[in-house]
């Protein structure tokens, strides 16, 4: 069984540095290659580009529960949530915002929503 897992090839694992606008502001987030590709199908779901989809589920966040103590561990744990509950549109809940339903903007358009990669 180890060698399932032993086996995965390093390119999927490898760190990858996007920059990006969060409420206005530039930052960036380090994640591995395997959770992009894995928020890139939950934006994708959710009818928005990666970008916009990150800027507003930070937003809601920060309306729910204030500032995140770590951004991409909360990312992390949503590419696992999404995988447990059949990588489908099982992540929204009746009960609180959806990054398609009211969701607020950050104020800088289309900008605020730019991803690159290094």
């Amino acid at each position: 069984m180890c060698r399932i897992f032993a086996g995965v090839p390093p390119e999927g694992y490898a760190l990858e540095t996007r920059s990006i606008r969060l409420n206005g502001q530039g930052t960036s987030i380090r994640l591995e290659r395997v959770f992009w590709a894995i928020l890139d199908r939950i934006a994708a779901g959710e009818g928005l580009s990666l970008p916009r989809f990150l800027s507003v589920l930070h937003a809601e966040i920060l309306e729910i529960r204030g500032e995140p103590p770590n951004f991409t561990s909360h990312l992390r744990c949503l590419c696992v949530l999404f995988l447990e509950r059949g990588g489908s549109d099982a992540l929204r809940s009746d009960d609180g915002p959806s990054a398609t339903r009211g969701a607020p903007g950050n104020g800088d358009g289309e900008a605020a929503s730019d991803v690159s990669s290094r």
